[in-house]
């Protein structure tokens, strides 16, 4: 396939029947879904309209988009709306960014058990920072903060992490006042480190004792207690990794951080550089070798099983907010922080998203853009294409190209 427009769903088209020929048993129905629905997407199969120009008469087809947060082309109009929520939530102080990391150890429990493993990942990062913010020796305050999870690297590789950005500050006990933290420095992350390292392998011990993981292949052997024990000795010594970035310059720094990562997928089209002769070649940008952007080529098979590494179950919040920031108090909570910093209101922000982050045309209503050939009239939507794809994710099979 040409350098030019390639796409995760052309990969799906290409190979994904193959791809589930050989290892469809292995998969989820959520993944099967995604398999389905991305390679569907913006197509014929899922129906749209048809657009024509008032002016000249000429007809497009505007097809339907699948929807599916895990879906490349379908994040744009979903992010511009979070975006717009959130910027009346940002206050007027600096924010800090700290990432929790799970070792390498926990990925196989996490990826036969995601919504167990991932739902502890969020519980003991948010219970680490609000315990140790309220601790009287650091913050001493009841902070608030917005969490993000992440399941994977530039590479594809699964690396379940989470995102915190945390406003620098909270309440004081009983909300009298806003406590502000030092200049440039939040909370030490060395404690963090080991208390979100304790209250992981606790809340893990007590998943295993109440039945709740599901143990096979590699993990069958964890089955027996004793062995349970053991295993969870190696990361009990390690150093968790947690990383606090330096702090946003303000909210508007904030704001744009977030359009970048809050709906992100495994990969952007983008990145995509060439579909040919069952390779998939990517761009990636090594963190470990100073941020310099290279190159990968995979198959096309290992490719598909890496991006469904990182599909989510169904229903599965990746985006939660916590302390002062939780939905039921933020309305109120934040009113009271602006008070004590002197800000009424929200803070004059540009909310609207870089062009390209999300900007996406949605494809599911009339564009109204000008028309291609004569580019006076508009183009607007004429009559309805129905869908020629059975919509029961169960009846679902992937749409195939011809590869000969």
């Amino acid at each position: 396939m040409s350098d030019q427009g390639a796409e995760v769903a052309d990969v799906i088209r290409l190979y994904g029947q193959a791809f589930l020929d050989q290892f469809g048993a292995a998969l989820s129905l959520d993944q099967r879904r995604v398999l389905s629905d991305l390679a569907a997407c913006r197509s014929a199969l899922l129906g749209g309209h048809m657009e024509t120009c008032q002016t000249c008469g000429f007809e497009q087809p505007a097809y339907n988009s699948c929807r599916n947060r895990h879906c490349p082309k379908c994040q744009g109009a979903a992010r511009a709306a979070w975006l717009a929520a959130r910027a009346g939530d940002l206050l007027p102080v600096p924010y800090f960014h700290v990432v929790f990391t799970l070792p390498d150890e926990i990925g196989p429990l996490a990826l036969q058990n995601p919504r167990i493993i991932y739902g502890l990942l969020f519980r003991a990062a948010s219970e680490t920072l609000l315990e140790v913010a309220a601790d009287p020796r650091h913050l001493g305050a009841r902070i608030g903060f917005l969490a993000l999870l992440h399941t994977g690297g530039q590479s594809l590789h699964h690396h379940p992490h989470v995102h915190c950005v945390v406003p620098g500050g909270g309440l004081a006990p009983g909300g009298s006042a806003w406590v502000a933290c030092r200049e440039g420095f939040f909370l030490p992350v060395r404690v963090l480190s080991r208390v979100f390292r304790g209250k992981f392998l606790s809340l893990l011990r007590g998943a295993y004792a109440d039945g709740q993981l599901t143990l096979h292949g590699r993990t069958s052997p964890l089955r027996d207690p004793e062995a349970f024990r053991c295993w969870l000795d190696v990361p009990a010594k390690k150093e968790w990794v947690v990383y606090a970035k330096p702090p946003f310059g303000g909210p508007e720094q904030v704001l744009k951080y977030l359009a970048r990562y809050t709906h992100r997928v495994a990969i952007a089209n983008h990145r995509i550089l060439s579909i040919t002769d069952g390779k998939v070649r990517f761009r990636y940008k090594d963190y470990r070798d100073g941020r310099q952007w290279k190159t990968l080529t995979l198959d096309a098979a290992e490719f598909l099983r890496r991006f469904l590494l990182h599909v989510l179950p169904s229903g599965f919040m990746r985006i939660r907010h916590y302390g002062i920031l939780a939905n039921r108090v933020r309305r109120e909570n934040l009113a009271r922080c602006r008070s004590y910093l002197g800000c009424l209101d929200p803070a004059g922000l540009d909310t609207a998203a870089p062009t390209e982050l999300a900007a996406d045309v949605d494809p599911d209503s009339p564009s109204g853009v000008a028309c291609p050939p004569c580019q006076v009239g508009r183009m607007l939507a004429s009559r309805r294409l129905p869908p020629q794809w059975p919509l029961h994710p169960r009846s679902r099979a992937v749409p195939v190209c011809n590869t000969s």
